[in-house]
């Protein structure tokens, strides 16, 4: 399983030969991460250049982000040409102030000088108010054309390893941003680009910033976590000091033992589809740990086929486990979720686009995205988040099971063109499992490398 290609342009031998040679073999850029603990300064000795269009309202917090992570900021107001020679991590433009079409001119002007000078696996974060704030034809344009400009620009610096995000800010939410910011200037935001994510004040901050070991004390509930996504999510959790409940179908116990015993959590077999699973999920909790603060609905399958061909059985069966069961145990775990929890769900890019040969599967994971944003305000009261995290390509054993070529185009399609990791996912879903995390709610956070066909 795996991306030879992206192992291949790993190595800087076979790299050099391919480009002398001038053979027609992409070479996508191996993508740095991160598997370490979160750290109090993930920009240590490394450069980050800003700028900020008239009457914008960030800068203050883009400093205070950069240079509270251990970057170095260089910025354009501050005076002086940008240091001769080096190549910056991250390009961050603040046009919170931008009202007209004109204003965009800056925003060119600030990119086309630097975004040569962007070093591989870099990040340009572009921070906007949201269109929708401002019934202004003409502003609503301009805070628009910035999302067409970020994912156009995140398609020519994919191939570096780099990435390109909007962050729609809302007036009165700029102290929610500093985590945001910190999470995709980070190496844990390695698949995520082309993305307008969305920062608000519908719930109320946490008192003090949680950075290094932010879980602990926590208790979390990962369904599906025998495997894969789910295995990956409920390590990362543990990594950063969460107490996590390993759940996966009775067959699949003594893998789900396995990864509970590595990491320091419990086991629990119980099938989502089961109308009994929440009650054997709260009989556990109080158990072995006493409350329960984060609940990540994982689990799902794929039963693929045309809808001609679909049997009603593969129909009703993604149904009842990708969404159904899911609604089902979530309703019956929020009045046992502590005030200030987090809820995150699996969706898909598949549920935003569609796919041939997925109707079932693409109609429960659109579905999810549904509830998420229904739930979100009913909760917000309590302190509670909902969000969903939206998967492309990623390399896991059901997409071992593709056929190769169907493989290869999933894996190109996307602005970094390459599949991404287990991993991926498992540091979106612990970001927003965070108490720092209060700025998102209602969101689907898409973790696919930038693959937006048909969306």
């Amino acid at each position: 399983m795996g991306d030879f290609l992206v192992r291949l342009g790993a190595n800087p031998t076979a790299r050099k030969v391919v480009q002398t040679l001038h053979l027609p073999i992409p070479l996508p850029q191996l993508l740095a991460r991160s598997s370490a603990p979160l750290e109090e300064h993930p920009l240590m000795g490394r450069a980050v250049w800003a700028a900020a269009g008239a009457n914008s309202a960030l800068a203050g917090v883009i400093r205070d982000t950069v240079t509270g992570a251990g970057g170095d900021l260089w910025t354009r107001e501050g005076g002086g040409d940008a240091p001769q020679g080096a190549r910056p991590h991250a390009l961050i433009y603040d046009a919170t102030g931008m009202e007209t079409p004109e204003a965009l001119r800056d925003l060119y002007d600030f990119i086309h000088a630097q975004v040569r000078s962007l070093a591989a696996c870099g990040r340009v974060i572009v921070a906007a108010r949201l269109p929708e704030e401002t019934d202004a034809p003409v502003a609503r344009a301009a805070r628009r054309a910035v999302q067409g400009f970020v994912r156009s620009l995140g398609k020519e610096i994919g191939r570096r390893g780099a990435t390109a995000q909007t962050l729609y800010v809302d007036a009165g939410a700029e102290d929610r941003v500093e985590p945001v910011l910190r999470f995709l200037l980070s190496k844990r935001s390695a698949y995520i680009s082309g993305q307008p994510i969305h920062v608000s004040a519908r719930i109320a901050g946490a008192a003090a910033p949680c950075r290094v070991q932010a879980l602990k004390g926590k208790v979390a509930l990962v369904t599906g976590a025998a495997r894969g996504i789910g295995e990956a999510t409920a390590r990362a959790l543990a990594r950063e000091g969460a107490a996590v409940i390993v759940m996966d179908r009775p067959a699949e116990i003594e893998a789900a033992k396995k990864v509970a015993a590595a990491i320091g959590g419990t086991a629990l077999a119980a099938d989502i589809t089961d109308p009994k699973a929440a009650l054997a999920v709260l009989d556990h909790v109080k158990q072995h740990h006493g409350g329960l603060d984060i609940v990540v609905h994982n689990a799902g399958i794929t039963r693929d086929k045309t809808i001609a061909n679909m049997s009603p059985d593969k129909w009703d069966m993604v149904l009842s486990v990708n969404l159904i069961a899911l609604i089902r145990a979530n309703e019956e775990l929020l009045g046992s979720l502590r005030d200030g929890g987090r809820i995150i769900a699996l969706s898909s890019v598949g549920g935003i686009a569609g796919n041939p040969g997925q109707t079932n599967y693409a109609a429960t994971k659109a579905g999810v995205i549904g509830y998420v944003q229904a739930l979100a305000p009913r909760l917000a009261d309590r302190g509670i988040t909902v969000n969903a995290v939206a998967p492309g390509f990623i390399e896991t054993q059901m997409t071992a099971a593709m056929p190769m070529g169907t493989r290869e185009v999933a894996r190109r399609l996307c602005m970094l063109t390459q599949g991404g990791l287990p991993e991926d996912i498992a540091e979106a879903i612990t970001f927003l499992a965070g108490p720092d995390s209060t700025g998102l709610t209602g969101e689907v956070v898409r973790v696919c490398g930038g693959n937006f066909v048909g969306a």
